[in-house]
């Protein structure tokens, strides 16, 4: 691979994104053996929103291939004494560490990052723009299922305009020729999304039909200055996926969800728990195998 950094799916190539499913692969095959390559390495997890998957996924990553991670902490950092963000970065810099690993509620961080240290940097997921090792992780839980990902139907549900997990996700899937649709009340659709190469579908049953795979949204309420849906309960009665809507789909499309779920409101707890149809704790597994192949390809 011949990026420095991990900052978006549209600077990886087909080739790029195959490699690392494919070391992920070998990977998931010798998670039991730490590997010793990187002992003299070192990561920091540098995170400004909370994180429970991505976060503790990096850092088992890190310390199966043998480096040395450090998670620092924003809350007792010197951001809360006034220090600037450049600052923060260039401080970190100066420790001489090999990858930052970053996550912010602003777009663009993690490239404004990458100009100002000398080490690689991957996106954690930077505001509302993009989540790429998400992307890469729902792509290797696919494959695995589904043996392949060209000429699936895949339908992208729910809040669609605040979610860098959707468009990390278009972006790779149209690359690897998925046919991808999105499905999402008016309020909740990005501008102009039909430009990135989908399907647009504001009911939720005609966007389900013939679909091989569903990806639920989380509903960012962290995001949201204002109201985008009349009440939980309404949107879960039209947009919230349950048996009877999945019905709609192929009888052997699978349902994933990037995490956390908010239960009855994105998705029902009778779809989200049932081990025939649902995917999202293969997700989780796949994480930590994803992210592995990412470290040792920006290191090796």
């Amino acid at each position: 691979m011949k990026n420095k950094h991990i900052l978006s799916i549209k600077d990886l190539s087909i080739k790029d994104i195959t490699d690392i499913l494919t070391k992920a692969e070998k990977f998931l095959n010798k998670r039991n053996k730490k590997k010793n390559s990187f002992l003299n390495k070192n990561i920091i997890n540098l995170f400004f929103e909370d994180s429970t998957r991505t976060l503790t996924s990096f850092e088992l990553a890190g310390k199966q291939l043998g480096a040395s991670v450090i998670n620092m902490s924003i809350a007792t950092s010197s951001i809360k004494k006034g220090e600037t963000l450049i600052d923060t970065a260039m401080t970190l810099n100066a420790m001489d560490p090999d990858i930052l690993i970053v996550r912010h509620n602003m777009s663009g961080v993690p490239y404004l990052l990458s100009e100002k240290v000398n080490c690689s940097v991957i996106n954690a997921g930077d505001g509302s723009n993009e989540h790429p090792t998400q992307a890469l992780l729902d792509a290797l839980t696919i494959k695995r299922h589904k043996k392949r990902i060209s000429g699936l139907e895949v339908a992208i549900l729910g809040d669609v305009l605040h979610s860098r997990v959707a468009r990390s996700n278009i972006y790779l899937l149209n690359k690897l020729g998925a046919k991808v649709r999105v499905i999402c009340p008016p309020t909740l659709l990005p501008p102009n999304i039909e430009e990135l190469g989908v399907k647009v579908f504001k009911n939720l049953e005609d966007g389900l039909n013939n679909v091989d795979i569903i990806m639920v949204l989380r509903i960012q309420k962290e995001r949201m200055s204002g109201s985008f849906v009349p009440s939980e309960k309404e949107f879960f009665k039209f947009w919230g996926l349950d048996r009877k809507k999945l019905n709609n789909a192929k009888k052997n499309a699978l349902v994933m969800h990037p995490g956390p779920i908010n239960r009855g409101i994105e998705i029902d707890s009778d779809v989200a728990d049932d081990i025939g149809r649902s995917l999202i704790l293969e997700q989780v597994k796949l994480g930590v195998a994803i992210r592995m192949s990412i470290i040792d390809e920006l290191l090796k």
